[in-house]
Formats: structure tokens, sequence, C-alpha cells
């Protein structure tokens, strides 16, 4: 997990929305398409009082002129970026793609929700339904 010294960037929203994910986790199942568990999100976080904002685009620029769209799944809280997956495992691909999600909202948090697995390996950070990684886009 990245942190900025000693302390997580945005800590209690961070826990605030994996909450939700393990709740959605719990009530739906793994190993379902990515689209239910968005939407699912999207209904714990309105039940939680989380703000957010569901598949906002983002304009990519190319010296000046508009190139194309970035649309990530959710974002909470007006800073943190929430891309729910269902993978095999988070690759180099998830994670640059949530670089690039943090490059053009200018945002500093992002996390990726991996709704695969019941269980996970150690291999990442994960509550015990959740796997989960965090990324924090420091200037």
């Amino acid at each position: 997990m990245h942190t900025n010294g000693d302390t997580l960037v945005f800590k209690e929203e961070v826990f605030r929305i994996v909450g939700c994910a393990i709740e959605v986790l719990n009530t739906l199942g793994h190993g379902l398409v990515e689209k239910p568990y968005e939407n699912a999100l999207v209904v714990e976080f309105g039940l939680q009082g989380i703000p957010f904002q569901q598949q906002p685009s983002f304009d990519i620029q190319y010296k000046g002129r508009k190139v194309g769209l970035f649309v990530p799944d959710l974002i909470a809280f007006n800073a943190i970026v929430v891309d729910a997956k269902v993978i095999d495992r988070i690759t180099d691909h998830e994670r640059g793609l949530m670089l690039n999600y943090l490059r053009t909202t200018d945002l500093r948090v992002g996390l990726i929700l991996n709704f695969k697995r019941a269980k996970l390996d150690g291999n990442e950070w994960s509550y015990e339904f959740v796997s989960m990684r965090v990324y924090s886009w420091l200037k």
C-alpha cells in the first residue's frame, strides 16, 4: 500500500469504501461480471451517505486538442477513483490504468477492488473477501 510518509491518504474514506465493497461482496457473492458490482457499490454508497459520481468522463488532451476520454467507474468523496474488477489478479495493466485515471483526474488516491474470489492470497492487501490496492499520486 502506498502512503505519504506514515499516514494513509484519505484513510477514513478508504476504509468506508472498503466496508461498502465487503458488504457488496457478502451480499452478491463473487464471480459476476463487473457492472453489477459497480452498480451495487452505487447503491451502498448512497445508503452509507458517501458522495460519488458514477462513470464521470474526463477529456484527454494532446497539444490542446481533445483526443479521447477516460471514464473511471466511480469517484467517491470527490477524491478517490474506485475501479471495480472481476479478474484473476491485479496486474501492471490495471495499475497503469489507475495511474492514468489519477493523472487525468488530478486526484491522488485510487482503489482497485477485485470481486473475482471470496478468498485471496497474500500478494495483495486484502480484507477477508475484498482485494484492494491503494495508489497515491504524489505531486
